[in-house]
């Protein structure tokens, strides 16, 4: 394996084997998340959730909407809750299996954030100051606010608070993982037990996925193609990829062109060496590269359309989805926040009086009338 290092909490660089899960994880505890901060697009899907469908059949998967998470950076409490439900559309559209995995909103289990508070006070504040991620976000033009600063130490209590044993992400998101098992390991060695597993990462196994400017495809970079767009939008986004402005008949080098780049993610091998010969040979027009890039984008989205447009319509059995994840979810964690309170000698017998479902009061999701007859 690769002995790659990266500056980590409790040293200057650690060997990375213990960090990584070098293989698909089979029979394991799995979590992930997503913020709901804006739509979702095919850098996450291509990134991260058609991993996530491959493995719920083979793991004990937990998947969160991370609106605590977006919090951080989201001042519309409408604007949330709305992307949270569209979220949620989109995961269940793209085939995450609610009988095969526990999706549910973060701020359904509050106890995350009571875990966070108790992992913070064991969290040197040396080690927040170290993480890159705040540091590129803020250099992006996001507030400096507490909030943002100790995510990593909410990031570790979601995965903590289930005992996740893999968290699937992108390399960017290795020193949070890293600070997670130190984070783990520090409460189990102040408090002598082992509480907590030492989660390791899984980085998606995916190649870059590329924006409309040939980047990373970011919603922080503003150079997204969302995935439930409408045909309208997905025809103006494709046509407004900058191209070389060469005529027809010049010879052109594919890996250049940022239209083949998005191209390559839907169209199959041998479609792409054709699409290369006639650009290395000349008479490309790009207008027919994007006509077909747009052609493959709709047809392999069609069938997440069809299925999203058919959750929209029943939003009960949506919010029933999130509800039932919610109850699984807090049933894991239920035991690991009785032990953790009883070590650092709150009351666990407080958990005593609050009910399974996501470890607050509510009524059920509303149905109407003749559903699930």
């Amino acid at each position: 394996m690769n002995t790659t290092t990266l500056a980590t909490p409790d040293s200057e660089a650690a060997d990375l084997s213990d960090l990584l899960l070098s293989v698909a994880p089979v029979d394991m505890r799995v979590l992930s998340g997503i913020q709901p901060s804006g739509d979702l697009h095919w850098g996450n899907m291509l990134g991260a959730i058609d991993q996530f469908v491959q493995a719920q059949n083979d793991n004990e998967m937990y998947v969160f909407i991370a609106n605590l998470h977006a919090m951080t950076s989201q001042r519309d409490g409408d604007a949330l809750r709305r992307s949270t439900a569209d979220v949620a559309l989109d995961y269940l559209a793209l085939g995450l299996d609610p009988d095969k995995v526990a999706l549910y909103r973060q701020s359904d289990l509050p106890v995350v954030a009571l875990l966070a508070w108790i992992l913070e006070c064991l969290t040197p504040t040396g080690d927040l100051d170290r993480c890159v991620a705040f540091k590129d976000k803020v250099a992006n033009g996001l507030s400096a606010n507490a909030g943002l600063y100790n995510y990593p130490v909410l990031q570790a209590a979601d995965i903590l608070l289930v005992n996740a044993q893999v968290v699937p992400v992108g390399a960017d998101q290795l020193q949070n993982i890293e600070l997670a098992r130190a984070t783990a390991s520090r409460f189990n060695v102040a408090y002598g037990a082992q509480v907590f597993n030492l989660p390791k990462a899984r980085v998606n196994q995916t190649r870059l996925v590329p924006g409309l400017d040939g980047g990373k495809m970011s919603k922080s970079y503003g150079n997204t193609i969302p995935l439930f767009a409408t045909l309208a939008e997905y025809r103006r986004l494709i046509n407004s990829i900058a191209t070389d402005g060469l005529p027809a008949s010049a010879e052109r080098d594919p890996q250049t062109c940022k239209v083949y780049a998005l191209l390559s993610l839907v169209a199959q091998a041998h479609e792409m060496q054709e699409w290369a010969n006639t650009y290395r040979n000349g008479g490309l027009r790009h207008s027919a590269v994007k006509a077909r890039l747009l052609e493959l984008m709709l047809a392999h989205m069609a069938p997440a359309m069809q299925r999203r447009s058919e959750l929209q319509a029943q939003p009960w059995r949506v919010e029933e989805v999130l509800r039932a994840g919610a109850d699984k979810a807090a049933r894991t964690a239920r035991p690991v926040m009785e032990r953790v309170l009883h070590l650092v000698g709150l009351d666990p017998t407080s958990l005593a009086n609050i009910p399974p479902s996501g470890f607050i009061r509510r009524e059920a999701a509303p149905q109407p009338r003749g559903w699930g007859m």
